[in-house]
């Protein structure tokens, strides 16, 4: 199957876009170049584990890829309010 081929190449690709991220996390000058990278590594984890379900043929890392990503932007939403200046309760 030629997605068993290329797999372990897709794989490395987001390895290094994760590392990438990494560094921009580490050294953004500001925070919402920070929150930005982490949440670019958070949606390369989500297809780390799309891909990884279906080479499995698991339906259980679809599941958690979709609870991650729910998770993902409800954290977003609310760093963005608190870096606006506005609580949570509105």
């Amino acid at each position: 199957m030629i997605f068993a081929t290329i797999l372990p190449w897709i794989l490395g690709a987001l390895g290094v876009a994760s590392i990438l991220c990494v560094i921009r996390a580490v050294l953004g000058p500001t925070a919402p170049d920070r929150i930005v990278a982490i949440d670019t590594m958070t949606v390369i984890v989500v297809l780390i584990l799309t891909l990884l379900g279906v080479y499995y043929r698991a339906s259980i890392y679809l599941d958690i890829a979709l609870i991650y990503a729910f998770l993902n932007f409800l954290g977003t939403v609310a760093i963005a309010k608190y870096l606006e200046g506005r609580g949570l309760e509105t």
